[in-house]
This record gives C-alpha cells, structure tokens and sequence, in this order.
C-alpha cells in the first residue's frame, strides 16, 4: 500500500491508517528466513503519521497469525505474531547523505507517497521468530526410534552412545584411569 503523504507535506496534522498486507510467501523455500511458515491470513496494520512542525513521526502496530512445525517434536504451532514499530517520516533530500546503515531508523517519502509494504515485510522477516516450540518443556523426538517423547518414554536402550561421542569417552576413562593411578 501507498499512503499518500502530500496532504501532510501540505501542513495537516494528523494521517491514519488502517489496511491488511497479504504475506506470500512459499513455506517451502529453505532460503526464506520465513521458511517452514504459513500465514493463514493477511497481516493487520494499523497506525498513524503525526506531523508536528515539519517533524513526522509514524507509529504502528502490526499482527498476523501464523502455522509453523514445533522446532523438537514437529507438532503443529499456531500463533499470532505482533510487533509495534515508530520510525521518523522524510523525504529523500531531507536526509541529504545520511549513512546507508541509519536510512532503517527513517520511513522514506517518494514523489509524495510512503511505500509501506516492502518495509513491513522486511521488518517480519527481521522480527520473526526462527523457531517454534509446541510447549516450553517439549521433550521431542527419540533420536533413535523417532516416538515422540511427550507421550511418555520409548523403550529404545539408552545406554548406546553416539559413535562420534566414542574419542571423547575413551579421553575420559583414560582420564579417570590415571587419577586413580595418582592416588
């Protein structure tokens, strides 16, 4: 969405906004940080440009729920995920040569239009969640036999251990052997 700024360029005051954002994006991509992720509905944003004495500040708050996998035993999480932003409003020439690494604090006016879309999707892929978990306490998967753990134990003999673990438990009991040699 565009919001068209030239009435508060113009000197008004005061500019509300309210849309939804539809979020595509393909839950399959791995190169997506969104990766594993559906969003069953558009995003909700909401907020308002204030303009006081030349001086434009934005707030707004946005939300959207999502479906992702739990990180450890790969049930199914649903949420809502919402976050409040304020930036600065300005125009191109206002900012003159500002550094490429503060023009992210600033919401920035083309032809008299703020472009809101691609900068809240950037911000979702920057404040969204890398992974889920079902509960906080979630036991996950046996590594072994792939039961989910949360449903009780699975039998599988704990006593094997991972062969690449094997240097290090041969270090320790040769460790433990010349401890007690010492003694």
């Amino acid at each position: 969405m565009k919001l068209d700024l030239r009435p508060l360029l113009a000197g008004e005051r005061l500019l509300e906004f309210d849309y939804e954002l539809p979020l595509v994006c393909d839950p399959e991509d791995t190169s997506s940080f969104l990766y594993g992720v559906s969003f069953p509905s558009p995003m909700k944003v909401s907020g308002e440009i204030t303009n006081t004495a030349g001086y434009m500040r934005m707030t707004l708050s946005m939300s959207v729920d999502y479906q992702a996998e739990c990180a450890r035993c790969l049930a199914p999480v649903c949420g809502c995920f919402t976050l409040d932003l304020e930036k600065t409003v300005a125009t191109r020439d206002v900012l003159g040569d500002i550094d490429e690494d503060r023009l992210d604090d600033y919401a920035i006016i083309e032809d008299g239009f703020l472009d809101m879309d691609e900068p809240l999707r950037e911000q979702i892929e920057m404040e969204f969640p890398v992974r889920f978990l079902c509960k906080e306490d979630c036991k996950g998967l046996c590594q072994r036999c792939g039961k989910d753990l949360n449903h009780g134990p699975c039998g599988c003999d704990k006593k094997e251990v991972d062969p690449r673990l094997e240097p290090l438990r041969a270090l320790l009991e040769r460790m433990k052997e010349e401890e007690s040699s010492d003694n």
